[in-house]
């Protein structure tokens, strides 16, 4: 039974509140009645108010009701709707906290107890927090192994190192905290840092600590043994030395268990003989050091707890959220730590460490190791998955407890060197030239996206990694806790992955052909763009005519955008586009990937006569304006000319309105209707004098048939277009000979033609029969069909034979 009310009403209202916001039944209607206008004003002050003098009159005699403040309720419909917004209803599913679960629920509370807490008397305040800071760093310290260490407790996780940089140079500096900055630049420390850690580090560790950049020293990883992503160790040993005869003062190395891109481990142990010979203090990160809860743990990472400081982010790893991240470091004296900010004297910040002492406790022992050994079976799985996929190259450090797997599409072609590649099978490190490393780059790229997109749950992303370029990263331990990841999700990606191959293959196979076609046809431009995941980019550019570039450029923009409009028209599977939205090149189409089934010959033809018909018919109906145009003009110049004639015929008498009239009643003036007609299609006057005589309008001259761009190939029922036909030539041929003794025999049957009046005589008849005979022969000879020859049908045809 709780005794605190206060204590139990807190625990229920984060249950309800939890509840309320994880709730993804409610109803349309009711989130549409509850919307609001503007967010960043909630309540009555939104929008315009018309009647604002009104309320505020209203409102000085009788204050409204909600004046004392909403109800729970309320506010965490607000709070739902600030969290969600109206612009993401359809995909705000899956940004809700689905996967927090109860554990997450506990580490909501501590922020809410140590609210609570903090209003206590001091007294009993500082005995629950050092209760809570012991408990929870005695926990951390044997769960992974770092023995009569110190925790700090920090949202940000470069603060910790930050934080113990500062405890190193009161350490090595004694008149620091009365000289400052004066002892610094009589012996200016050094901070070495591998190149392959997260990027900004550096820059942000030297702007808190107030340090030039000249103070941080960035150490090249191996190039020609061992690992590429590894601390280059005889090098660091060189650059120490150097700073040593140059009077600088080698301070800190930050290591890795678990590079941010490859996951990979330094050489620890190595690290660390070196750091006691130079009096250096070592600081490890990395997701890697998880690793170090579970019953067994490679050596290479194991030698972590023998560093100085190591910093845990058990956040992203046991799916737990707003939990601090840790920092736990050796040093025996406590004022240094305390002027470093590593401890402090408040209680309140004591209680950084609660969220994680509940969850913690929830979780238990078994629940911790479980969840980090969950993840690494995921990496073990699909790791074992990608070793018999093809094309498919891998790079891990350790086949055996690697955590993070990095993979990227890789396809060799027969001119390389194959000796290099075998002696590299079981990575993905390759001597490749630029165009080609940009191609895969790209490709890997939208392979990642594709991955992501198709399987959500599994977590992946894109990484660019310096030596080896873009590569698809999965790392359960940074969002398997999080996003729920189980062994099915694994599968499905490893079959996405699967499905995903032959296209890259085949579109990679298909680029150079693409390539050589448009640069064969006359009018298409093949325009080289690397960073195009597809089969390639291609211009339709028309013949030059003396227009200006201006001109020349709106037209060249129109007939490319008719022509992407015509081929998405097409019933085909490429898809054709205008290029990404920033940095692809302008007029052009833009060709995704393809099959290994595509006909490009086809689809270049295809391309070709689209264009030239768009171009063809813009310049008819060019040429079609300029004809009606002069046309216009001669028609105005040939009836200015006819009334001059009909004034010459009529004469002047009847042109007077009053003589005319009278003169036209006595004799009428007889005049033959002229008139004109305009011929588009010949784009000439005519004369309509044939029209009233036949008392029916003349059809003309046929008009030019209208260019296109169908291509009469035979194509199998459902095949579809730029597909190459599956089919093998000798069905074809088999059937097509079937077909031709078919309509031969059709031919053959027709009887002949016959005159008005004429009947068909015995010649006649005895020949129609004659071809029925030879036809039912080719027929059976075509389909291979044995037939039986009586004595009587072979005096028949040799007495046929005599008479011909």
């Amino acid at each position: 039974k709780m005794v605190d009310p206060t204590l139990a009403e807190m625990g229920k209202n984060l249950n309800e509140a939890m509840k309320m916001l994880e709730d993804n039944q409610r109803k349309v209607e009711e989130e549409n009645e509850k919307k609001y206008v503007r967010k960043d004003i909630p309540g009555p002050l939104q929008g315009r108010c018309w009647y604002l003098p009104l309320f505020l009159v209203w409102f000085l005699f009788s204050p409204p009701r909600y004046a004392s403040g909403q109800d729970m309720v309320s506010i965490l419909q607000l709070v739902q709707n600030l969290m969600h917004g109206e612009e993401e209803e359809e995909t705000s599913q899956a940004y809700r906290l689905q996967n927090v679960g109860e554990q997450g629920h506990m580490a909501l509370l501590g922020h809410s107890l140590a609210a609570y807490i903090s209003v206590l008397d001091r007294e009993r305040l500082r005995k629950l927090t050092t209760r809570i800071l012991s408990d929870t760093t005695l926990w951390l310290c044997r769960l992974f192994r770092y023995e009569n260490g110190s925790a700090y407790y920090h949202e940000d996780d470069r603060e910790g190192l930050l934080k113990i940089c500062r405890l190193v140079i009161h350490t090595r500096y004694e008149d620091y905290t009365v000289e400052g900055f004066n002892v610094l630049y009589t012996k200016q420390p050094v901070i070495y840092i591998s190149s392959a850690a997260r990027t900004g580090l550096g820059q942000a560790l030297c702007n808190q600590l107030g340090l030039p950049l000249s103070c941080m020293c960035r150490v090249p990883c191996n190039t020609m043994f061992g690992s590429q992503h590894q601390m280059d160790v005889a090098l660091l040993d060189r650059l120490i030395k150097d700073d040593v005869e140059s009077g600088k003062l080698p301070l800190l190395l930050v290591a890795n268990a678990g590079t941010p891109g490859a996951g990979h481990t330094d050489k620890l142990g190595r690290l660390k003989e070196l750091c006691e010979q130079y009096n250096m203090w070592l600081h490890v990160e990395g997701v890697n050091l998880a690793t170090l809860a579970l019953g067994y743990v490679s050596s290479s990472v194991l030698a972590a707890t023998k560093c100085d400081s190591m910093t845990l982010t058990l956040g992203s790893w046991l799916g737990l959220p707003a939990v601090p991240a840790v920092t736990l470091y050796r040093h025996e004296d406590p004022s240094l730590s305390l002027a470093a900010g590593l401890t402090s004297s408040q209680p309140v910040e004591k209680l950084r460490a609660l969220p994680l002492w509940l969850s913690l406790q929830y979780l238990g022992h078994d629940g911790i190791v479980e969840r980090i050994k969950h993840a690494s079976q995921l990496s073990q799985r699909l790791l074992e998955n990608l070793k018999n996929l093809d094309f498919i190259k891998t790079s891990v450090e350790d086949e055996l407890s690697s955590p993070v797997v990095v993979f990227k599409f890789f396809q060799e072609y027969s001119n390389r060197d194959q000796t290099s590649h075998a002696a590299q099978a079981s990575t993905i490190q390759h001597p490749i030239i630029s165009n080609e490393r940009h191609i895969y780059d790209t490709f890997n790229q939208w392979l990642g996206e594709q991955l992501a997109q198709l399987v959500p749950a599994s977590g992946v992303d894109v990484v660019e990694l310096e030596d080896e370029g873009t590569c698809v990263r999965f790392s359960p331990l940074m969002t398997s806790a999080v996003l729920g990841t189980e062994i099915q999700d694994v599968d499905q990606l490893v079959d996405c992955l699967k499905m995903k191959i032959p296209v890259l293959t085949s579109t990679l196979q298909l680029r150079e052909e693409f390539e050589q076609e448009v640069r064969r046809t006359v009018g298409l431009l093949y325009i080289e763009d690397l960073s195009w995941p597809g089969l390639g980019v291609v211009r339709y550019s028309h013949h030059s005519d003396g227009k200006n570039d201006d001109k020349q450029e709106k037209e060249l923009e129109k007939i490319n955008t008719e022509l992407l409009k015509k081929l998405n028209e097409l019933e085909s599977d490429l898809t054709f586009s205008l290029g990404p939205e920033f940095g692809g090149q302008k007029n052009c189409v833009y060709i995704g990937m393809v099959t290994e089934d595509l006909d490009v010959s086809e689809l270049v033809e295809t391309i070709a006569a689209t264009g030239r018909e768009i171009e063809e018919n813009s310049r008819l109906l060019e040429n079609m304006t300029e004809v009606v145009r002069k046309g216009i003009q001669e028609a105005q110049l040939q009836l200015q000319k006819a009334n001059e004639e009909r004034l010459l015929e009529e004469g002047l008498l009847r042109q007077i309105p009053v003589v005319g009239s009278v003169l036209n009643w006595f004799s009428p003036f007889q005049a033959s209707p002229k008139g004109r007609t305009f011929n588009l299609t010949a784009g000439s006057l005519e004369s309509t004098e044939s029209t009233y005589v036949s008392k029916a309008q003349g059809t003309g001259t046929t008009p030019p048939p209208t260019p296109t761009s169908s291509l009469a190939k035979q194509r199998l029922p459902g095949q579809k277009i730029f597909k190459r036909s599956l089919r093998s030539s000798d069905g074809l041929s088999e059937t097509s000979s079937v077909s031709h003794c078919d309509d031969l025999e059709k031919l053959d049957q027709r009887p002949p033609a016959l005159l008005p009046g004429q009947e068909q005589g015995p010649l006649e008849t005895e020949k129609t029969e004659e071809r029925k005979e030879a036809a039912q022969v080719t027929k059976a000879e075509a389909e291979d069909v044995p037939r039986d020859k009586s004595p009587h049908d072979c005096t028949k045809a040799e007495e046929q034979e005599s008479q011909r």
